[in-house]
């Protein structure tokens, strides 16, 4: 049910992601086409200029001559325009400031005045804008390439035409700028809202699991004790040794769950605290047998070890390590109806390793990458009677993650699961 819920919040976040990623695609697609109209408009508005500039002075031998044959543009931030009869400076700087005037060009302007005879610009100049930050002062404007051309000619170059243009389009993009703070503000809220709604899920099903867990035990343990009041079970050595025997079990069992949860919560808050030492590698998987040995022979399981004699030593925390050990061998026994397991050990390259292999129910491929997170527990199917908060194989990564070891999982539904840890030997 939690994977369900999960599942559903998971995709309705993604597509809220997805819509946010149109919008911002469509917004941006929007900008560019309002540059380019910028920019087209500006163009316009430059060449209209210079055909007023036509007008004004007597530039051209030819009157009736198409504006397309007399401008070129061959920059982004260049004009070129004929000019038969080069004007004198003054006359030419007035008119054009005129003429940008009249048609909105409110830009920096530099000229120059180009001669096909001596092969160079007789003169140059620059023109500002009233509000122009160099008015006043030489601005430091690149020179004006030269461009071969067997013709007299104006050159004109905007060097802050980019810059004007996104003046033009101020509206635009504190516009877009808002849009795009508010949707990174809405993926941040629903992935806080993901979040949030996902722990909430996890901690009812904790509580669920919770109290599965304990209340079979506890009323188990109810009913024994409740056979031990009788005032004849002294005189029933046999049944007040079993039931004795049964308090004990569910004691040890409800002892060893509580302090599981105690060492995952103190794991949370610190550091594991591992002291490293060598170990017998034999004596570390038979410690661990010995605490699983009930569990072993209520299954009625087979297991088989395969130890490498001559390789038998491992650098680490023998009390955690035997921990890991252990919540493996309880879910290879948990998964199985006739649990066969495998434990190997050995060395691979600079790593000391421990296998766990099991003829259980296998995880599926899309579950493996979740299976170490906390509270994290496999859909079973019809498998109801297997118990647990989803603790064991965080706490066993936490184990091997500070060993500054890795664990490798490998899987087949219906088939089983092996479980191999790498303990650096070093």
């Amino acid at each position: 049910m939690q994977s369900m819920r999960s599942s559903t919040l998971k995709w309705i976040v993604l597509s809220a992601a997805l819509l946010a990623a149109v919008i911002i695609t469509v917004q941006l697609y929007w900008l560019k086409k309002v540059y380019s109209f910028e920019e087209r408009q500006f163009n316009i508005n430059v060449v209209k200029s210079i055909r007023g500039l036509f007008e004004d002075l007597e530039m051209n031998d030819a009157p009736g001559t198409s504006l397309q044959t007399l401008i070129n543009n061959p920059g982004n931030n260049y004009f070129l325009f004929k000019a038969d009869t080069i004007p004198p400076r003054d006359s030419l700087s007035f008119y054009l400031q005129e003429e940008f005037a009249d048609f909105g060009v409110l830009t920096d302007c530099k000229l120059g005045a180009y001669s096909s005879t001596a092969k160079k610009f007789v003169y140059e100049a620059f023109l500002p804008t009233p509000a122009s930050r160099y008015a006043g002062r030489k601005p430091p404007v690149q020179d004006l390439p030269v461009y071969s051309e067997e013709f007299d000619h104006i050159l004109l170059y905007f060097p802050h035409r980019h810059e004007y243009i996104l003046e033009q389009m101020d509206f635009w993009i504190v516009s877009s700028a808002i849009l795009f703070i508010a949707l990174i503000g809405l993926a941040i809220s629903l992935f806080y809202f993901y979040r949030q709604k996902f722990l909430a899920e996890v901690q009812k099903d904790f509580v669920n699991n919770f109290t599965h867990e304990f209340k079979t035990p506890l009323a188990v343990m109810k009913i024994a004790a409740g056979v031990l009041a009788q005032d004849n079970i002294v005189h029933q050595p046999d049944r007040l040794e079993r039931y004795t025997a049964i308090i004990k079990n569910q004691t040890e069992h409800l002892q060893n769950q509580v302090e599981r949860l105690l060492k995952a919560a103190s794991s949370e808050s610190r550091n594991l605290a591992i002291r490293k030492e060598n170990i017998d590698a034999y004596q570390l998987i038979e410690q661990a047998l010995n605490k699983v040995q009930p569990l072993i022979e209520e299954k009625r399981a087979k297991v088989e070890l395969k130890m490498d004699e001559d390789n038998g030593v491992l650098h680490g925390d023998m009390a955690h390590l035997e921990l890991a050990v252990v919540n493996l061998l309880e879910n290879a026994l948990k998964y199985a109806a006739e649990p066969h397991i495998v434990v190997e050990t050995g060395n691979a390259e600079d790593d000391f390793f421990i296998s766990v292999k099991d003829n259980g129910i296998g995880i599926e491929k899309k579950y493996i990458k979740n299976i170490f997170k906390k509270f994290y527990r496999v859909p079973t199917g019809d498998i109801h009677n297997v118990k647990g908060f989803g603790l064991g194989l965080n706490f066993v990564k936490r184990i091997i993650d500070a060993h500054n070891g890795k664990i490798k999982v490998n899987s087949l539904p219906g088939i089983g699961t092996e479980f191999r840890l790498f303990i650096p030997l070093n």
